[in-house]
């Protein structure tokens, strides 16, 4: 991922860093998080709590 092997000296290098990481996404990226996040309630609700992957 992006973020691995970036030494961030302080809280305002790492609020750059993300701020410059969202702004990098465009809207199907989002659209997409947003659909799969969908799936994924579904599919926690189906499992009725339990585990999985």
């Amino acid at each position: 991922h992006g973020l691995a092997g970036q030494h961030l000296a302080n809280f305002e290098e790492v609020q750059n860093w993300f701020d410059e990481w969202f702004l990098s996404k465009d809207a199907s990226f989002y659209r997409r998080g947003i659909h799969v996040l969908l799936a994924r309630w579904q599919k926690c609700v189906a499992s009725k709590g339990r585990y999985f992957e």
